[in-house]
């Protein structure tokens, strides 16, 4: 944003001195009331220690990240790094662009300390002329006293960290998400990518109140899926469908969340055999199936990431039937290897032996399902090119920067949460299956936390198999 040098624009109204002075008059105290203290903070704290124990007697800074650009001097909507939220429980609305949360070393541990750009007072232009922090602009922030009553921290002036980080003490730190804190301390990039993966694998293992956010998501998620078949009508009826379906998930994911997990995918017909299609910019023809892949991040920034693939007029033909209960075959497998002490592979090993079988019965595989199941061979997966699971929480691929002897190659505990989704896609112009399947894509995910003696889909009020799902869409659309 290109700005002046009190947060306003080129092109914002002139302030003259005689509406500065009018403008710092005549304000009552509007202080918060009823501030309670965030339900997270207890988990923070816990979460605190653990990382305090591993690294002794270093500074740790852990940066919210700024504003970025999505066009000349408009921003995206603000979303904190997720290292940021998982240790401060900042999250949502209270989350303000360029603080730093820092844990300085004590010789009992480490101390929280919070910098953030607090409200902005009455006896400045900031409130009114700052169109990046101004109360006017952007709305209220809380004080730094506000702050500190609901999230138990240390909280400072943002203006004071270049002055707190000038004593160069040992320091890890997330870098790249703010600028002060990249100049003040020295580049060291094994440290900076050694704390990646920390911040990553402790967030492997759930805790309560991460369980029950992401069975908020994901229960605000199915609603959301509810939305979308009650608009297939609509959808069919213009074009570039695929976006009324889009839309209609977008508008639950703002009401009872913070935003989108990530882009809805709409597929429609045989755009559900693109993965990632997010340009939704198909027609929706009754007939075909819709692959929709949706989550909604709720508040505290914890996200679901479900798919279902659907008969737009509300039933499955005999061939998108049978491709459809492969996958579903396929998935009931894949719950079944989610238990302690598995492998993270062993849920892609055992949905893919249901695939390669279901392949080589209808045919089109070229040879057994024993010979392509073998690690050197795998043509089976010219119809399913996609890993089976991801781990899943504060981020949708949860825990990206963990070692893959703890992740990919990882064992799977208990209070893990990750998705099971495997999927069958025939190309329009794959010629090795017959004309009736071409063009049919699917795949059905949920969402499952680990427990003790195996897994609990979390996402399992949704209906998936294709009985139920026609039964479910036939009583979401009798209405319209």
């Amino acid at each position: 944003m290109s700005e002046e040098k009190d947060g306003s624009r080129k092109y914002d109204a002139a302030n003259p001195k005689p509406l500065a002075d009018f403008m710092k008059t005549g304000w009552a105290p509007t202080p918060l009331e009823g501030i309670i203290p965030n339900p997270a903070i207890k988990f923070c704290k816990e979460r605190i220690k653990k990382i305090s124990a591993k690294y002794p007697g270093k500074r740790i800074v852990l940066p919210a990240g700024g504003l970025k650009v999505r066009s000349n001097d408009t921003d995206f909507r603000f979303r904190p790094h997720s290292g940021f939220s998982y240790f401060t429980g900042i999250t949502g609305s209270d989350a303000v662009p360029d603080s730093v949360f820092i844990l300085e070393p004590r010789a009992d541990g480490h101390e929280a300390l919070l910098f953030i750009h607090p409200r902005s007072p009455r006896d400045t232009a900031e409130f009114y002329r700052d169109a990046k922090h101004g109360e006017f602009w952007v709305g209220r922030r809380m004080t730094l006293d506000e702050t500190e009553r609901k999230y138990g921290f240390s909280v400072r002036q943002i203006e004071d960290l270049a002055d707190f980080l000038s004593d160069e003490k040992p320091a890890v730190y997330v870098r790249g998400e703010n600028k002060v804190v990249d100049k003040a301390i020295s580049k060291d990039k094994s440290e900076s990518a050694e704390l990646l993966t920390y911040l990553s694998e402790i967030r492997l293992v759930k805790d309560s109140f991460e369980i029950a956010e992401m069975q908020k998501a994901v229960d605000a998620t199915n609603r959301g899926f509810a939305d979308m078949v009650r608009v297939f009508g609509a959808a069919t009826s213009v074009a570039r469908g695929e976006r009324i379906v889009e839309a209609a998930f977008f508008g639950r994911a703002r009401l009872e969340g913070n935003d989108l997990g990530y882009d809805t995918i709409a597929a429609s017909g045989s755009h559900a055999c693109i993965l990632h299609w997010i340009r939704n910019d198909g027609d929706v023809k009754s007939g075909d199936l819709i692959l929709i892949d949706a989550g909604i991040e709720v508040d505290s920034l914890y996200t679901a990431d479900i798919t279902r693939t659907l008969p737009i007029n509300g039933k499955f033909s005999p061939a998108q039937r049978k491709i459809y209960m492969l996958v579903y075959e396929a998935q009931k497998a894949g719950f079944a290897a989610v238990k302690p002490g598995a492998r993270f592979k062993d849920i892609t090993a055992a949905a893919h032996a249901v695939l390669a079988k279901g392949l080589e019965e209808m045919g089109v595989l070229p040879i057994t399902a024993e010979e392509s199941l073998k690690l050197d061979v795998g043509l089976h997966r010219r119809w399913t090119v996609h890993g089976v699971s991801h781990m899943l929480g504060i981020d949708v691929h949860d825990c990206n920067d963990a070692r893959r002897e703890q992740y990919s190659d990882g064992i799977l505990e208990a209070g893990m949460i990750l998705t099971v989704e495997p999927g069958l896609y025939i190309h329009p112009d794959d010629e090795l299956f017959p004309a009736e399947y071409r063009g049919i894509g699917v795949r059905i995910e949920d969402d499952v936390l680990v427990t003790e003696t195996g897994c609990r889909v979390l996402s399992n009020k949704l209906p998936s198999h294709p009985d139920e799902v026609e039964v479910w869409i036939s009583n979401l659309t009798r209405s319209n």
